[in-house]
């Protein structure tokens, strides 16, 4: 992975969505002192089934202020689309755009927009529709004349983002290799979604974040490593 960067932006779908192995990755670049910032587009509301939507999106967005700082994230953003309906489209990109303008990032960060998780495991609308919306704001948030009412608030283009990193991708190009001290972040960062795994699963918790860390870490190398699909700009 490229390294000559400060600043990033990571968007995804969920509260949970970057603690599946990325924020491994997410625990090394921050203890190298570099500026990570988190985007969610929803609230995370209708992902537990026995809470009520109005219940559940606080405590999901607690749990993932939470997670984040574990891994050394302080600034978490929510849009407040609805959670399970999220529109790919012009509504979408502008947000996403007006928030890449707002950090001003060289790296953007989302997990698997591609209709599967490779063969026929199907990925969800969600994680479609922001993948793919990040792909495409990169390029509009440096276009004026896109989105010029970004302009008109104060919000300046930013041409600055070099490269956009997809985790969880079944076509991964570059990979972060990952420590013991990054792997322990990660599992304590998955755990902080504990009302969220605890409806998922009848594992105990920690077994259940350690075996999913573990998993997805793993390389044919030997190594952890946290795999992802580089789009360059």
């Amino acid at each position: 992975m490229p390294d000559d960067w400060t600043r990033a932006l990571a968007v995804v779908a969920h509260p949970d969505d970057l603690e599946y192995g990325t924020a491994a990755a997410i625990a090394r670049w921050t203890g190298e002192g570099r500026e990570i910032s988190y985007l969610l587009a929803t609230r995370g509301e209708a992902g537990i089934d026995i809470l009520d939507p109005a219940e559940a999106a606080p405590l999901r967005e607690r749990e993932q202020r939470a997670s984040a700082a574990v891994v050394g994230v302080t600034s978490v953003e929510f849009l407040g689309h609805r959670d399970g309906v999220i529109e790919y489209g012009t509504v979408l990109r502008r947000d996403i755009a007006a928030a890449i303008r707002r950090h001003r990032p060289e790296l953007l960060i989302t997990i698997n927009h591609r209709d599967t998780w490779g063969g026929t495991y199907w990925n969800t609308p969600d994680h479609r529709a922001v993948g793919r919306a990040v792909l495409d704001a990169a390029a509009d948030a440096g276009n004026r004349w896109i989105f010029p009412e970004l302009t008109a608030d104060g919000l300046a283009p930013w041409n600055g983002v070099r490269w956009v990193a997809v985790s969880g991708s079944s076509s991964p190009t570059h990979s972060v290799g990952v420590d013991d001290t990054h792997l322990e972040a990660a599992v304590r960062s998955l755990l902080e979604h504990r009302t969220y795994i605890e409806a998922l699963t009848d594992q105990d918790p920690e077994e259940y974040c350690r075996d999913f860390v573990a998993q997805v870490t793993s390389s044919s190398g030997g190594r952890a490593a946290v795999s992802f699909e580089l789009f360059t700009r």
